[in-house]
């Protein structure tokens, strides 16, 4: 981005911190706001008709959360881990993209990124085993955790935090407690990961995170 446009977007925005368990939008509710995640982890979720809910999606640094040009939100959007976010009032950045047609652009193509992940996801929990699930998630977040390292940095392996519990893995793996125990379990005896506390996983080797999530993932 110009400077010119990061000075424009910094005039509209404002940053806003939000407690690991706190609604950040509803499902439903009008749209008053788009937002660039700067830290944390949010789960998107939606409601079905008997009250229970499923996670739709995750969002990490640097994904957006908001629909510009709409004026309902279709979910539940709920900090994970404790997030802040650059918020920008939607009119406000709408019309400021209207100014900057690149910036409409590169908004449209990480639309079609958050499509071709949602097809992923679709594969994966259709056709992937126990293992190959559990595997994909921790490449996801392995994988994300490299986006928002420092690029001057070569780390001998990947660590990063747990963002879900092991009962909202289950849930948006489409499996039970137990199996995702287990599944972490075997990968952790096969030295795949490791893990330094109860939140914190390492991956001394990202390739063969790839191999047992099933070759050409592509999350």
């Amino acid at each position: 981005m110009t400077d010119e446009q990061l000075s424009r977007l910094s005039e509209i925005s404002h940053r806003k911190k939000y407690s690991v368990g706190q609604v950040i939008m509803s499902d439903q509710e009008p749209v008053t706001f788009f937002a660039n995640i700067i830290s944390g982890t949010i789960k998107l979720t939606k409601t079905i008709a008997d009250g229970r809910q499923q996670i739709v999606g995750l969002l990490f640094p640097p994904d957006f959360l908001g629909r510009a040009f709409s004026r309902n939100n279709p979910y539940f959007a709920e900090a994970a881990s404790d997030v802040e976010v650059c918020m920008f009032p939607n009119e406000a950045f709408e019309r400021l993209i209207d100014v900057y047609p690149d910036l409409k652009h590169r908004l449209f193509e990480r639309t079609l990124d958050e499509l071709d992940a949602a097809r992923e996801w679709m594969l994966l929990l259709g056709r992937k085993t126990a293992e190959e699930k559990v595997a994909s998630f921790l490449l996801l977040l392995a994988r994300r955790s490299l986006v928002v390292a420092c690029p001057n940095e070569k780390p001998s392996l990947t660590r990063f935090e747990l963002p879900l519990r092991r009962a909202d893995m289950a849930d948006y793996l489409g499996l039970t407690i137990e199996t995702v125990s287990r599944q972490l379990t075997r990968l952790k005896a096969a030295g795949i990961v490791g893990m330094s506390d109860t939140r914190t996983l390492e991956v001394p080797d990202i390739a063969a995170l790839v191999d047992v999530a099933g070759q050409g993932m592509a999350l």
